[in-house]
């Protein structure tokens, strides 16, 4: 590569920097990561052929033209997220990236929440999201649910605690942290 290639390359990624918050090559590598994927079938369910996704990859191209595949790289991001933290499985994933896969773009809205409030605290969300991920990584859900089972009789609200966060869905979860904060 020649030092214009290199110049180009390096625009591009700063490019992608200020357009996505990171260069598209980490932002791609994370998901391939996170998910179990490789670039062919991370390809296929962003709707972009194999060389357009590496040479987004390489900062040979510097934007998503198609507005849908910027959303399905965000939707893909956020279920990334969610496997991370274990609110999904990695066969529920595997269901809602052929989900993901078939999204037009504009039908499916992007729920993106930040991770801090303005204030620099953690927001709720983030809170509740890593009681959930510390329960799971103890216990699979189905385990959870049978001490919760096994509590309720002599601690109803601890089996409660366990079967929201243990097994349940974030925005449970969250309603559950919000009410129990006076």
């Amino acid at each position: 590569m020649d030092a214009a290639q290199q110049e180009a390359t390096a625009r591009a990624r700063e490019l992608q920097r200020n357009w996505y918050g990171e260069p598209l090559g980490a932002l791609f590598r994370k998901l391939i990561d996170d998910l179990g994927l490789n670039q062919a079938r991370l390809a296929a369910v962003l709707g972009l052929s194999a060389p357009m996704l590496s040479q987004l990859m390489s900062g040979q191209r510097a934007k998503i033209g198609n507005p849908a595949v910027v959303q399905r790289v965000q939707l893909l991001q956020e279920l990334a997220s969610q496997v991370a933290d274990g609110s999904v499985s990695a066969a529920e994933a595997t269901e809602r990236m052929e989900e993901i896969k078939k999204s037009q773009g504009g039908s499916v809205l992007s729920n993106t929440t930040q991770i801090t409030s303005s204030s620099g605290a953690p927001t709720v969300k983030r809170v509740v999201r890593e009681i959930q991920s510390l329960l799971r990584s103890v216990a699979a859900a189905g385990d959870i649910i049978d001490a919760a089972d096994a509590l309720a009789p002599s601690h109803p609200e601890l089996a409660e605690f366990l079967r929201v966060y243990g097994a349940g869905r974030t925005a449970d979860a969250v309603a559950h942290y919000q009410s129990h904060q006076s």
